[in-house]
This record gives C-alpha cells, structure tokens and sequence, in this order.
C-alpha cells in the first residue's frame, strides 16, 4: 500500500515495524520556519514547577525541611505510628541487656544483697536498670561483659544468658536460673509497688510459648523447666570445660513453675496500707490459682 500523505506514510511505517507504537515515540523533528511555542509555566504552589518554595535565587538556595515531599503529605504523616524496639520489630519479645560487670557494681554500692534471691523485681528496684512492657520487654539478658571481674556469689534469675556468663555466675559459687514470664507477670514484676497497691491478686505464671520451650527446658540454658538431674551434670561439665571447681551444692531458694514473687504465691492480695495478705480460702481458687 503506498502514499503520497506524510501521515499515511508514518502509519504505514508503524505496521512494518512491531517494536514501535504511538505510546513510545516522540514528537516530529523542529522544522525551520515552524513556530513552537515553550510549555506554559504553571503558578506557585503546590502544583507549580516551585512546589510553593518560592522564586530565582530563593528557590535556588532554600530547601525544604527533611522528609518535606514537594507539597505532597509527608510519608511520616502517611503511615500511622507504630511502636518498636530494636529496628521496628514490633511483635517480638525483646531482652535488654544486664552485664555482669552492672551486677558486681550494684553489689558493691549496695544495691543488692547477695544473700538474697535476686529476680526481676530485684533488678528493677535498683533504679539502674529496667523493664519497659510497653516496649515489649520481657527481662533481662545477662551478657558477659566484666567477666573477668565478676567476684559476687548470687542466686540469679533472668530470662536469658550465654555460656560464658552461667559460667562466671557458677564459678563463684552461685545459681543462675533462665526463667520465662508472659506480659501481666513482667508488669507486676517491673514496679511491685505499684502492682501491689491496685489491689488485683497476684496472677499465676504461664507457660513459655511454643517458640521459647526448647530454651526453657533445656538444662544447658539453666531453664527453670529443665530435669533437676540433667542440671547437676551440665554444672559439672561447664566446670571442666572452663576449669573451675564446682562448690558443694546448697540448698537455694526457688520459685515454683506458676510463682512470680518470692513468698508470695499467685491468688494472693497483699494490702501495703494494712499490712496484710489475703489468702484464697475455697478450693475452687486454690485449683485455678495451682493449675
């Protein structure tokens, strides 16, 4: 088919050639002695070339302030806000760190007394260190730093710990004890006091989810659902591996799988005001408080 038409002979074009279409070429060619009026400048704001930032030299000079999308909603406004810890992993329990090097400072200051259990609570009470549920925090992870150092002999309990750092506890003649606490344990455990004065009986301790089993029944990990036999022989063996003698074992003051506080167990209601503990009398609270 032939044409004499310049138009006719840009579609026919178009036919012989698949990889062109009218979405992917450009303009014509200038021609001399055509006239090609420049593209209309828009008005300042939010759709003009300035986006609202002004003219010449300030709009050469002026930039706008970070996360500013050109007159468009910032994408910090877009988003809602979401609540993290640790690079936004929002819905995964976090352990902040607690090293050895902190603890043999709050025993030397006198913030805590090695002779007696040393839990959550305890930590907490300090004021040098805390839990923050709100932020998802779970505990405390007892990391090594300072093991060099580390003289204190104390009956530990915390929701995670290393080898090294089960070790300098052990070596000294202490028990370290990685436990698990759901959310309304860590909240009573982080601010006792004011746990205690809404009045709300102390609530039982759940079971680790599926996740955080393994770790808490395993005895290399001193996990408080670990078999009493296999945690003799894991003491022994982390003896030999870092060559300490292992002392006498002692009898040591322990929680009960559902317990949260140390001589108090769940159901009770203490009464600061008073004085007083409330105890559940019927056997019905007794087995759901147990169970």
């Amino acid at each position: 088919m032939s044409s004499n038409g310049a138009r006719e002979k840009a579609l026919q074009y178009l036919r012989e050639v698949p990889r062109l279409t009218q979405y992917n070429i450009k303009g014509l060619p200038k021609v001399p002695g055509v006239v090609h009026r420049p593209h209309k400048k828009r008005g300042r704001g939010q759709k003009g070339f300035n986006h609202g930032w002004g003219n010449g030299a300030k709009q050469k000079l002026y930039f706008g302030p970070l996360g500013y999308e050109s007159g468009a909603t910032p994408i910090q406004t877009k988003t809602s806000f979401e609540r993290s810890y640790n690079y936004g992993l929002r819905f995964q329990r976090q352990f902040p760190p607690i090293s050895l090097n902190q603890l043999q400072l709050m025993v030397d200051t006198g913030r805590l007394d090695p002779s007696q259990p040393i839990d959550m609570a305890s930590l907490c009470g300090t004021k040098v260190v805390s839990i923050e549920p709100e932020k998802n925090h779970f505990g405390f992870n007892l990391i090594s730093d300072g093991m060099d150092n580390f003289k204190a002999k104390l009956n530990l309990e915390v929701q995670w710990a290393d080898e090294q750092s089960i070790a300098a506890v052990e070596r000294n003649g202490g028990k370290i004890t990685t436990a698990y606490y759901d959310l309304n344990s860590v909240i009573a455990l982080a601010n006792p006091l004011k746990f205690f004065l809404t009045g709300v009986p102390i609530p039982r301790r759940l079971a680790p989810p599926a996740n955080l089993m393994e770790y808490y029944i395993t005895a290399a990990n001193r996990g408080y659902l670990a078999d009493p036999q296999e945690l003799a022989q894991h003491r022994l063996s982390l003896a030999q591996k870092y060559g300490y003698t292992l002392a006498e074992n002692e009898v040591e003051e322990s929680k009960d799988p559902r317990q949260i506080f140390y001589g108090l167990h769940p159901g009770w209601i203490v009464n600061l005001a008073d004085k007083l503990i409330y105890k559940p009398c019927e056997e019905q609270l007794q087995d759901v408080y147990t169970s």
